[in-house]
C-alpha cells in the first residue's frame, strides 16, 4: 500500500507561523520530486482554514487534532468532525496519548470519537501506544490489543481508518523503540485488524514517536509500518520533507 506521512503540529503556531510552513511545502510539493507516499498536516485549530486555503491543489492533505463525540449542541469549546469537514478537512487524529492522559479520554471516548469522524466523511488517525511503566512491565501487546478493541469501531474498511502505533515513553522524547521492538508490535497490529476489519490486511498502521530524518529509513523498512505520524520535525519544512522523501 502507498504510505502516508502525516504532521501532527501540536498547539504550535501562530497564522504567521503555519502560513510560512504551508507554503514552504507547498513549493517544495511544486519543485518536481515528490516523495512516493500520501501527504497530510495536521495543525492547531485556529489554523486550519488558512493553511487548507493554502494546500489547496498541492496534494498535501489537511488534518485536525481532535473532535468530538457530538455533531453538534452544547460543547463550548469543541469542534465536531463536520465542522472539521467543512473547514476542509480529510483526516482527524484520535486517542492520541496526550488526549488521553491530559483530558482523560477512555478507549470508549475514542471510539465515539472516531465514529463520528466517519460519520462526516473524514478517516481517523487513531492513536495506540503504551506508557514506559507498561513497557517496563511486558504489557506493550496487552495494551494495544485492549486499546484496538476498546477503540476500533464495528464496520469499518481499509480506506476508512489509520492506526498509528506511539508508544509513549517517545513522543518527544527524542527515544525511539528498536526496530524489532516496533515490528512486534507492528505485528500485532496488523494481526488484531485483520480480525476486526473486513479488509484489515490494508489498513495503514503508522509509526509515531521521535520520528526525524535521521531515523526515519529504519522504521520505514520495518514490516508492517505503512507511514509515520511525525511530531516536531513536522513543523520543520526541510525535515518533514526529508522524512517523506524516505518513503521506499
Amino acid at each position: 500500500m502507498r504510505k502516508l506521512i502525516a504532521g501532527n503540529w501540536k498547539m504550535n503556531g501562530l497564522r504567521a507561523d503555519g502560513l510560512a510552513l504551508s507554503r514552504a511545502l507547498v513549493a517544495r510539493a511544486a519543485a518536481g520530486d515528490p516523495p512516493d507516499c500520501g501527504l497530510a498536516v495536521c495543525p492547531p485549530a485556529t489554523l486550519l482554514i488558512p493553511v487548507g486555503d493554502t494546500l489547496r491543489g498541492s496534494g498535501i492533505a489537511l488534518g485536525a487534532q481532535d473532535c468530538h463525540p457530538e455533531p453538534k449542541g452544547a460543547h463550548t469549546g469543541d469542534l465536531s468532525a463536520a465542522m472539521l469537514k467543512d473547514a476542509g478537512c480529510t483526516y482527524v487524529i484520535v486517542g492520541h496519548s496526550e488526549r488521553r492522559a491530559h483530558h482523560g479520554e477512555s478507549d470508549a471516548v475514542v471510539q465515539a470519537k472516531a465514529k463520528a469522524a466517519r460519520a462526516a466523511g473524514l478517516v481517523p488517525i487513531l492513536c495506540v501506544g503504551e506508557t514506559l511503566a507498561e513497557r517496563d512491565a511486558g504489557e506493550t501487546l496487552a495494551v494495544v490489543k485492549r486499546q484496538i478493541d476498546g477503540c476500533v469501531p464495528q464496520g469499518l474498511r481499509a480506506s476508512q481508518l489509520v492506526i498509528a502505533y506511539e508508544p509513549v515513553w517517545a513522543i518527544g522524547t527524542g527515544r525511539t523503540p528498536t526496530a524489532p521492538q516496533v515490528a512486534e508490535v507492528h505485528a500485532k497490529l496488523r494481526k488484531l485488524l485483520k480480525e476486526r476489519v473486513k479488509d484489515g490486511a490494508d489498513v495503514p498502521v503508522l509509526y509515531g514517536g521521535s520520528v526525524k530524518p535521521a531515523n526515519v529509513l529504519e522504521l520505514l523498512s520495518v514490516a508492517n509500518v505503512d507511514g509515520a505520524l511525525v511530531g516536531g520535525a513536522s513543523l520543520d519544512a526541510a525535515d518533514f520533507w526529508a522524512i517523506a522523501q524516505a518513503c521506499p
